[in-house]
């Protein structure tokens, strides 16, 4: 596989790891927003919680930009296919710790959550996502 083809397939998992981080938000918003809250006593312990999830990517993005820069180190060598495939790996986890937000937002849904405290999290997760996307620098 060729780099440029390795670069495209990452592409395309960044945007469709964005639509999976978006889609349980604008699903649930659409059919359930205007519901009257249940629990929403939950809705504070939730956003804090997902403030809090901002943190969990900390050490995974460390690890990214590790993983990074053992691939442009290895680019136009032996062990290139190996640090595609280990910064694929390392980029998938973060994905995971990068979409908390927007997910626990999701949920914080039914508790009435206010739409700006709503926008503000799936904004971070997004934020986080454009952290890890692949740079032109290792075209």
């Amino acid at each position: 596989m060729t780099r440029a083809e390795v670069r495209r397939r990452l592409a395309g998992e960044w945007w469709r790891q964005l639509a999976l981080t978006l889609a349980p938000l604008l699903v649930l918003g659409f059919f359930f927003g205007g519901q009257p809250p249940v629990l929403a006593l939950l809705e504070m312990p939730l956003f804090i919680a997902a403030m809090i999830s901002l943190f969990i990517t900390l050490p995974l993005f460390s690890a990214y930009k590790r993983a990074l820069i053992a691939t442009q180190q290895a680019l136009d060598s032996a062990d290139e296919p190996a640090a595609w495939v280990e910064l694929a790996r390392r980029r998938r986890l973060a994905f995971l710790a990068a979409g908390l937000p927007a997910w626990i937002a999701a949920a914080a849904q039914f508790t009435g959550l206010h739409a700006v405290a709503l926008f503000l999290l799936a904004l971070s997760s997004v934020v986080l996502l454009c952290l890890y996307r692949i740079p032109r620098q290792l075209a």
